[in-house]
C-alpha cells in the first residue's frame, strides 16, 4: 500500500480520488482548506486544513512528513482556482490570487515533497485543457488557462531535473468534468464526464502511469470545453 497525497480534497475530482485511494487501502494525506467529514472519519485518510496559497500554511504537511510517514509514494497536485473576467478588468491582484494556487503550491508542495519522494515515486499535476500550446481557448480565462500551461512547462523540467532519482513528473491535462468548478467557468453546460468517472481515470494513472510516461503531458478530453 502506498503513501499518497492529494490536495483539493473538499468537493470534485479530489474527494472522490481520496476516497477511492482510502478505499482501496491507501494511506492518504488529504489537504484542503475545507475538510468534509467523509474523509475525516476513514481510518486510512489524514486531513490538513491548509490554505494553498500560503506558503507558510504549508508547514504543516513538512511536520507531517517528516514525524509520520518519512515516505511519499504519490503526489496528485489536484487543487485550483479559477477566475472568469474579462481580460481588461483582471488586475495582478487577480493573476497572483489564481497562480499563488495553480502554480506556486504546485512548486512550493512539490519541494517539501521531493526528499521523500523514492525511486518509482509519481508527481501527477492536474492541468486543464486550455492551457495546452494550441488547444481552443476561452475568453475570460486568462489568469486561469495561463497559469494551467504554466505548470505544464513546470513539469517538463522537474521530469528532467529528477529522472536520475527515477521520481516521475506527468500532467493530465483535462478537458470538462462535471464539477462545481466547471459550471463557475460555463455556467449550464452539461459535461460528459462526472467527478467520479474522472477520479477512477486519474486514480489508476496515478499508481501505474510513471511506468509508461515521464515528463509528458496527456489530454484527457472527449469535448471542447
Amino acid at each position: 500500500m502506498k503513501n499518497i497525497i492529494v490536495t483539493g480534497t473538499s468537493r470534485g475530482i479530489g474527494y472522490e480520488l481520496a476516497l477511492k485511494f482510502a478505499e482501496a487501502g491507501h494511506q492518504v494525506l488529504a489537504i484542503s482548506r475545507k475538510i468534509p467529514q467523509a474523509l475525516l472519519e476513514h481510518q486510512n485518510v489524514t486531513c490538513l486544513s491548509v490554505d494553498l496559497a500560503d506558503e507558510t500554511a504549508l508547514d504543516q504537511v513538512e511536520n507531517f512528513l517528516s514525524s509520520t510517514w518519512k515516505k511519499v509514494d504519490a503526489v496528485v497536485h489536484n487543487a485550483g482556482a479559477l477566475l472568469l473576467k474579462p481580460f481588461a478588468e483582471t488586475t495582478q491582484a487577480d493573476f497572483e490570487s489564481i497562480y499563488k494556487v495553480n502554480v506556486f503550491a504546485v512548486a512550493n508542495l512539490t519541494r517539501i515533497c521531493i526528499p521523500y519522494l523514492e525511486k518509482g515515486s509519481h508527481v501527477v499535476t492536474i492541468s486543464s485543457i486550455g492551457g495546452v500550446r494550441g488547444s481552443l481557448k476561452f475568453a475570460g480565462l486568462a489568469a486561469y488557462s495561463s497559469s494551467k500551461g504554466a505548470v505544464i512547462t513546470l513539469t517538463e523540467l522537474l521530469a528532467e531535473e529528477y529522472k536520475e532519482k527515477g521520481i516521475s513528473f506527468n500532467v493530465l491535462a483535462l478537458g470538462s468534468v462535471q464539477t462545481e468548478m466547471l459550471n463557475e467557468a460555463f455556467p449550464g453546460y452539461q459535461a460528459p464526464i462526472s467527478a467520479e468517472g474522472m477520479a477512477t481515470y486519474i486514480y489508476d494513472f496515478t499508481l501505474n502511469g510513471n511506468k509508461y510516461f515521464n515528463g509528458k503531458v496527456l489530454e484527457v478530453s472527449s469535448t471542447n470545453p
